[in-house]
């Protein structure tokens, strides 16, 4: 597919939201547009594969008669291929282009209801995979698909007309998933995702890392790499970060064999499975929980060869005393501070992190300098530990919601440049676009660029000895190490003075103008 009709489908997906903007809040009609792109794409999947499986009997899915003994015998062989393979099962008629067909009715403008039955086929697909190894995966999936809520509409007759419509819509678009070499499907529905993080507001964080700096992050813990066994994100939102890794590795021809997450937000935890399957990656592949990770991790056997995070900045957690016998925090003696989490979560993901592995995480500044426990750790770090590898300055403004400047530390416990830390000033490098400052791929490519070869930079980056950084305190300001300053032009005050004359000599002129003007007008000056 060309660049051209991958941003027609972009704009086909959006185009449909509009049949919901207006109606409700930008992150409720997400939860159906994303869920319906969803469910047809499980559809399609399953049709694809049924089709696949009977070739040999020489007829199609939609072909099969469900109520007769030899189609029910069909279902039940092509079941257990597809949760096997797929992981969930949809039986002909509850595919979403025969559902969309039902929905239209006689096609003289009345359309049929289908509430009850559509609520009852999203709950099959749920059902389907009890007892098998995708259960978790498909585990109230569709809870947030609510096609009860008045926010539809006032009467089920309006509730039913707008998911039709909706419905209908999606159904004329053409996913080509038949096409295995394409993503392109899951590139449109990374886009929507960001598209409604740009409208979220505040709320955008929660589930959304914008796309360039995923892309640091990625290209960060997969440098010199091809492969990795396990990539994990304890604060995963959609799991963009985590497919932007295999990303990463599928250009150089590799791949991640295993992605883990784990998430508070149980909206978001669903988009976030949702988006796994829809990139196709398989359900054996990925494994996402929901839970807050600082209280209650999911994960604290498993150790990983990628940790990559955009946690909340300077949330507020428990820092609960108890905290000091979890083998996460006790070894620093102290605890990140109740209203700031940043460095409880630095904790937890180095504990999690693999002695080869390597650990990207976006901060805001204040994690560079702030003092008390935030500095006892910090120079626990790097005085006793000497996990910190990198420190880059981001500008200001590229994240939706915040406008606060961030960083990215880069922590590897076995680190190739251990007498040393690299700083990199980026924070002056971007384009403004409208409201919000955007990272282009030539300041990306900087970053990795500067991070690869590791050498000073005159006015962007800097290598600092640990002995510097002992002696600035452990204090980590990047303006500490790189030097910014750009010295002005000397002021040539003749020069000033001539131009302060020319600026008397022209106001004097407009003066006499307006006063002549006064005159003809038989009104009295205004001096």
């Amino acid at each position: 597919m060309s660049e051209d009709q991958k941003k027609q489908l972009e704009r086909q997906l959006w185009n449909i939201a509009d049949t919901l903007r207006g109606k409700m809040d930008a992150d409720e009609f997400r939860d159906y547009i994303l869920g319906f792109i969803f469910y047809k794409y499980l559809s399609e999947k399953m049709h694809i594969y049924a089709d696949e499986i009977l070739v040999e009997d020489g007829i199609k899915y939609q072909e099969i008669d469900e109520s007769a003994d030899e189609g029910q015998e069909f279902l039940e062989a092509i079941k257990e291929e597809a949760l096997e393979h797929l992981g969930y099962f949809l039986k002909p008629s509850e595919l979403f282009s025969e559902v969309a067909r039902r929905g239209k009715g006689n096609g003289e403008g009345e359309s049929k209801f289908i509430l009850d039955e559509l609520a009852a086929i999203l709950n099959h697909i749920e059902q389907s995979t009890m007892g098998t190894e995708s259960e978790d995966d498909f585990n109230k999936l569709f809870e947030d698909l609510d096609l009860t809520s008045t926010k539809l509409g006032r009467t089920e007759k309006q509730k039913n007309e707008l998911i039709v419509k909706v419905l209908g819509h999606l159904d004329q678009i053409d996913f080509q998933l038949a096409n295995s070499e394409s993503d392109v499907l899951g590139d449109a529905y990374e886009y929507l995702i960001g598209q409604f993080a740009s409208g979220a507001g505040k709320k955008a964080g929660e589930f959304y890392t914008p796309q360039q700096v995923s892309k640091i992050l990625a290209k960060l813990v997969t440098m010199g790499k091809t492969k990795l066994k396990t990539v994990y994100d304890p604060t995963c939102g959609s799991g963009s970060l985590l497919l932007r890794v295999q990303r990463e590795l599928k250009e150089k021809g590799g791949e991640v064999f295993n992605f883990y997450g784990q998430e508070l937000n149980r909206t978001t935890y669903n988009l976030a499975r949702m988006n796994m399957i829809l990139h196709d990656v398989h359900f054996a592949k990925f494994d996402i929980k929901q839970e807050d990770t600082l209280e209650h991790p999911q994960h604290i056997e498993d150790r990983f060869e990628a940790v990559v995070a955009n946690p909340p900045f300077s949330a507020n957690w428990s820092a609960s005393p108890l905290h000091m016998t979890d083998d996460r925090f006790s070894q620093y003696g102290k605890l990140a501070p109740k209203t700031k989490a940043d460095f409880a979560f630095v904790q937890h993901m180095i504990h999690q992190l693999d002695d080869n592995g390597t650990m990207a995480i976006v901060l805001p500044h204040g994690v560079l300098f702030r003092g008390a426990a935030e500095g006892h750790i910090r120079q626990y770090l790097i005085k006793d530990r000497n996990y910190l590898d990198v420190v880059i300055g981001l500008p200001a403004n590229i994240f939706y919601g915040t406008s606060i400047p961030t960083c990215v530390l880069v922590f590897k416990k076995c680190r190739e440049e251990a007498d040393n830390i690299l700083f990199i000033d980026a924070s002056q490098h971007f384009e403004k676009v409208k409201n919000q400052n955007v990272l282009r791929n030539e300041d990306v490519q900087r970053i990795i660029d500067t991070y690869a070869s590791r050498e000073t930079i005159d006015k962007y980056s800097y290598v600092a000895t640990l002995d510097e950084v002992r002696d600035n305190e452990y204090n980590l300001n990047i303006p500490r190490y790189v030097d910014t300053f750009e010295e002005e032009e000397p002021i040539n005050l003749d020069q000033v003075a001539g131009d302060l004359v020319e600026l008397e000599k022209d106001m004097q002129d407009t003066d006499n103008t307006i006063a002549d003007f006064c005159q003809q007008l038989g009104i009295k000056a205004p001096f």
